[in-house]
């Protein structure tokens, strides 16, 4: 999932303000689609939270968009063209026919070829960025996008579960309008295509709260910090299994307040990685939002967008037609285990004072250069759906200038 959102340097909100207008993207047919049967992705876990947060009544306080699906012209501005074309090719029935561009593009057990694999993509990416053109058009100050997320896939090449970097192009998206762009990623695995999408440059800061070590994808060691000019803009936060609440806080608000003090992004993008949660299917940690055990996805997600809306639910969740999968205690919150916490305070501590010495090792506030924005999206991205008529008799009249 995506979460977008323009802020105003130097101050930083871990709340939204009470003035906020979120736009919530979300397409039907996002939560129908299925990878391989056992797989631990399950798309229906989008269907699953949006009915959650609908039956909570959250959309009375939110704009409800469908996305335009994104093209493959729009997919290029990141993904080859090779790559894009074979996606759009291959099905549940030729993909024998592909073997040797299977192995090219990373197509195999963790990324397996199922029916609407394209159709997927687009949805997801279509949503995100999107969301990133209303927020350069002012056209709200939070865009949410749970189909999004997706920060494991490269340039060209399947990874992870993901396909499509849809955060990659959502950032791109926002760097039209944005000088500096921050990126934070708080799934238990490493955002590696996304740190490696922006690696050399400064426009965009790159920061994980992972878990490190003998885990997919064996990436994020905090000495890497980028190269060139990006050097110092990748931050990687490696934690250890059993990290709760209150240690995850004691490092994410500290590292974070510093970064937004020091780096004064235009925007922010926030991952929220939901396999961090306690019991979760494939992650290690212990904390109370998350997961790929679906049910408990939906309780994460259904919260984090009440926090946007500052809204408060509910401990008890409210029937709906999905309502047999929160058996059997059929409440909002999902409870810590007493698995044993390995990061200990002196671990944290040490984490935290490498951090902050290589944030002085960065220019403060770094100037970069821009260039022209056409007043268009990216490329063939059309933003112009939600416009009023006389905005888009000025889109008009501006392109005619150009």
């Amino acid at each position: 999932m995506d979460r977008f959102e323009p802020i105003d340097p130097p101050s930083f909100r871990f709340r939204p303000g009470s003035k906020s207008r979120v736009s919530y993207f979300y397409d039907n047919d996002a939560g129908h689609f299925a990878y391989d049967p056992g797989h631990p992705m399950k798309p229906f876990r989008i269907q699953l939270a949006h009915e959650l947060i609908m039956s909570y009544g959250l959309y009375r306080k939110m704009e409800i968009y469908c996305a335009k699906r994104a093209t493959p012209a729009e997919l290029t501005q990141f993904h080859t063209d090779d790559y894009i074309n074979f996606l759009r090719r291959i099905n549940p029935d030729n993909f024998h026919q592909f073997t040797s561009a299977q192995t090219e593009f990373g197509i195999w057990e963790d990324c397996p070829v199922f029916d609407g694999l394209y159709e997927f993509c687009a949805i997801s990416a279509g949503g995100s960025m999107e969301g990133a053109a209303q927020l350069n058009h002012g056209k709200c100050d939070i865009a949410v996008n749970w189909a999004g997320g997706l920060h494991h896939a490269k340039k060209s090449k399947a990874n992870g579960f993901c396909y499509i970097n849809d955060i990659v192009l959502g950032i791109l998206e926002l760097l039209r309008f944005h000088k500096r762009v921050l990126y934070i990623d708080i799934d238990v695995h490493h955002g590696d295509g996304v740190e490696e999408a922006f690696l050399t440059t400064d426009r965009v800061m790159t920061v994980s709260f992972h878990r490190f070590g003998d885990f997919f994808p064996g990436t994020g060691d905090i000495r890497d910090i980028g190269i060139g000019r990006g050097r110092y803009y990748s931050v990687n936060v490696p934690l250890r299994d059993g990290i709760d609440d209150i240690s995850y806080k004691s490092i994410f608000e500290p590292v974070i307040s510093a970064i937004m003090q020091h780096y004064r992004p235009g925007a922010i993008v926030l991952q929220c990685g939901s396999d961090s949660l306690s019991g979760d299917r494939l992650g290690s940690f212990n904390l109370s939002g998350g997961g790929y055990t679906i049910r408990n996805v939906a309780r994460a997600w259904a919260n984090e967008t009440a926090v946007l809306v500052e809204e408060d639910l509910s401990p008890i969740i409210p029937f709906n037609k999905f309502y047999e999968h929160f058996a059997p205690d059929y409440m909002l919150d999902v409870r810590p285990s007493n698995m044993e916490n390995l990061n200990s305070y002196q671990y944290l501590k040490a984490l935290k004072i490498q951090i902050l010495e290589n944030l002085k090792e960065m220019p403060f506030a770094p100037s970069v250069q821009m260039q022209d924005v056409p007043s268009y999206g990216l490329g063939a991205f059309d933003n112009t759906e939600w416009l009023s008529e006389s905005e888009k008799r000025q889109e008009e009249e501006d392109e005619g200038t150009t």
